[in-house]
């Protein structure tokens, strides 16, 4: 379900390597809800996730305004929404509220895929041209 492949590619090393460590820690989401691990383990890789996400969002907000990525706003903005969902996710999680499901999988690889091939492709010729790596 989450597998990365080379269309993913940005072509700035840090970012790709970020990319594909949100990969396999969603695969591991996957992987806990589908074996049965129980809440613990869910709930301890969903947050491993949710840390990692904000971490690299820092990572690519930084380059971009250290560099003058004319949309930043446009593109902190969608950060900042996927931030919101997932965190309120977790929160109902953890209250008891919510579990993990194949809806919320879905939404998590439909995300990663439009957003790194869509939006992250868009400021990836401007970094490469600042000769971000």
């Amino acid at each position: 379900m989450f597998d990365w492949n080379n269309s993913y590619s940005v072509q700035i090393g840090s970012i790709d390597a970020q990319h594909q460590t949100l990969f396999r820690i969603a695969a591991e989401l996957h992987s806990a809800m589908a074996n049965g691990q129980g809440k613990t383990a869910v709930a301890r890789t969903l947050d491993r996730l949710i840390q990692y996400v904000s971490m690299h969002f820092s990572h690519e907000e930084r380059l971009m305004r250290l560099h003058g990525y004319p949309d930043f706003a446009a593109h902190k903005a969608e950060h900042d929404a996927l931030t919101k969902q997932v965190v309120q996710f977790q929160q109902e999680f953890q209250a008891g509220r919510a579990i993990v499901t194949v809806q919320l999988l879905r939404f998590l690889k439909e995300w990663l895929q439009n957003h790194i091939q869509g939006s992250d492709q868009k400021y990836a010729p401007f970094l490469r041209e600042k000769a971000v790596a």
